[in-house]
């Protein structure tokens, strides 16, 4: 009995079992190769800040502080553009988008 209970556990693999060693001559264990680091609650956070962050944009922003922001920051897909990019494609002054995005950030801040 006790040498086929052997048998039907000689595959098995523990996770904390050592299955190669690093350039530095340390142990490996199936752990630190199937590890994930990425902390579940703070992604769950993001998203819902995200879509906090959008709803503002949408509903507090006028429309031209709101193209300059997605430009600016790529929000909604857009890519992400320097002002002096933006106030080329909206015909404007840099200085302008400047106290756009400026004006259009407070507003994010205070309902945010």
């Amino acid at each position: 009995m006790y040498f086929r209970a052997l048998k039907k556990t000689a595959q098995d693999v523990y996770i904390s079992d050592p299955i190669d060693t690093d350039k530095d001559g340390n142990t490996l264990t199936l752990i630190d190769i199937i590890a994930d680091d990425t902390d579940i609650t703070e992604e769950i956070d993001i998203k819902l800040k995200l879509q906090k962050l959008r709803k503002i944009i949408n509903h507090a922003l006028d429309d031209r502080e709101k193209t300059i922001i997605c430009y600016r920051y790529g929000v909604g897909g857009c890519k992400e553009l320097t002002q002096h990019e933006i106030a080329d494609r909206l015909g404007i002054s840099r200085s302008y988008v400047s106290r756009i995005e400026k004006a259009a950030l407070t507003k994010l801040r205070q309902l945010f």
